[in-house]
């Protein structure tokens, strides 16, 4: 997401080279990352609004259009996620490449480490007051008092942070693993250059419901220790149960700039993964508004299984409809998408307070869930980009974000 992971120029041994030329810029790849962020802001939108309180300021739903946003939220939580993993994993190995392990590693540490520490010790603290101030009243109405430092530590996570916290592991794990040289898999310096006068491997359909499969089996059996509803403390991952999509994703992402996948995409290809989604998803909607919630989190339910396998199949149509789709129809950039784009990953870190402020903003307004949604939402995502141009103006603040 940061700018080191839209290059796609990609380099045969771990020393720079002039004479290498870079790989086209995938424009379509930069204009999936601006509608997958906006499609974070309008995730937490939702929250905000909807029936799951997991976010910093929520107004939960008292009409029936909160059911709607919740349908929403669950729809993004399957596939958008593992969808930026795959992408950062689609750039990872020419970085690598590119600069070998150790300035690597140091990039790795800069633009993702430093937006982390920014957003625990400075957007944090401002995002989360308002919490903080509705737990002091409750302390002291039963005559006790809680000092905020020891609020803010007890609620220390990362947030929507934890993006960037769980890549930082993958990245280091990655440059890791090309140091033990497990280049086959993932691709080593010197495969890379011969790879790169190869013609891309085209993606098997039967490769492509292996691994469907592979990733349903993976999360079903995944959440007999870590269901739907578990909460880490302090690293604060809202979602762990996803993990087996998000690593798998990644890994994917990995192989796909190795093997050239996004570009061997049939056109047939994503009209069969957004087909297949669609499939999946009508049948399981019936299924889901039956079943108690407790049932789906996993702990070995057969309900569980089920709603693993529809995840993954909707996250593999989904990813498979969406590259062809903005392949097909948005490889290119004017000034607009351009500026969306140098930004997104600015927006990503700082949304949150953004969300939160216009929560307090219209907290007098009385509307029903999905009208409030709907006009948050208007006014969060110029906004959110217009503070992440006003942070990324800041000196030295454009080499991290």
């Amino acid at each position: 997401m940061t700018d080191d992971l839209e290059r796609t120029a990609v380099k045969a041994g771990p020393e720079p080279s002039a004479e290498r030329p870079k790989r086209p810029r995938l424009l379509y790849i930069d204009n999936l990352r601006i509608a997958l962020t906006a499609l974070v802001v309008l995730h937490h939108t939702a929250v905000t609004y909807g029936n799951i309180p997991a976010w910093y300021y929520t107004e939960p739903a008292k009409d029936g259009s909160g059911l709607l946003l919740d349908v929403f939220v669950m729809f993004n939580q399957a596939f958008f996620m593992g969808f930026f993993f795959m992408i950062a994993g689609y750039f990872t190995p020419a970085s690598y490449d590119r600069k070998g392990a150790r300035p690597f590693f140091r990039d790795r540490l800069k633009r993702l480490g430093i937006p982390l520490l920014a957003f625990l010790l400075l957007i944090r603290p401002l995002t989360g007051f308002g919490g903080y101030a509705d737990l002091r009243d409750a302390f002291a109405e039963r005559g006790k008092s809680l000092p905020y430092w020891l609020y803010y530590l007890l609620s220390w996570d990362a947030g929507p942070l934890w993006f960037v916290e769980v890549l930082l592991v993958f990245a280091v794990l990655y440059a890791l693993v090309r140091r033990r040289g497990a280049g086959r898999l993932l691709g080593s310096a010197g495969e890379s250059g011969r790879e790169s006068a190869r013609a891309p491997r085209p993606l098997r359909p039967l490769a492509v419901v292996v691994f469907t499969v592979a990733l349903a089996l993976a999360t079903y059996l995944w959440r007999f220790v870590v269901p739907n509803d578990t909460y880490i403390p302090f690293l604060g991952l809202p979602t762990p149960s996803f993990m087996p999509q998000y690593a798998s994703f990644f890994v994917l992402g990995v192989l796909a700039f190795r093997r050239g996948w996004p570009q061997t995409l049939s056109r047939a290809a994503g009209r069969v993964g957004f087909a297949v989604a669609t499939a999946a998803t009508l049948a399981y909607l019936p299924f889901v508004a039956t079943v108690k919630t407790g049932a789906l989190n996993g702990h070995g339910t057969w309900q569980s299984l089920v709603s693993s396998a529809w995840e993954s199949t909707f996250a593999v149509g989904m990813v498979l409809g969406l590259t062809v789709f903005f392949r097909e129809r948005f490889n290119r950039q004017g000034a607009t998408a351009a500026f969306l784009s140098r930004h997104a990953f600015a927006v990503y870190v700082i949304h949150a307070p953004v969300l939160v402020g216009l929560g307090y903003a219209f907290r007098w307004l009385h509307a029903p869930a999905a009208a409030k949604f709907a006009l948050v939402a208007a006014l969060a995502l110029p906004l959110c980009w217009a503070v992440a141009y006003a942070v990324r103006s800041l000196p030295r603040a454009d080499r991290v974000l």
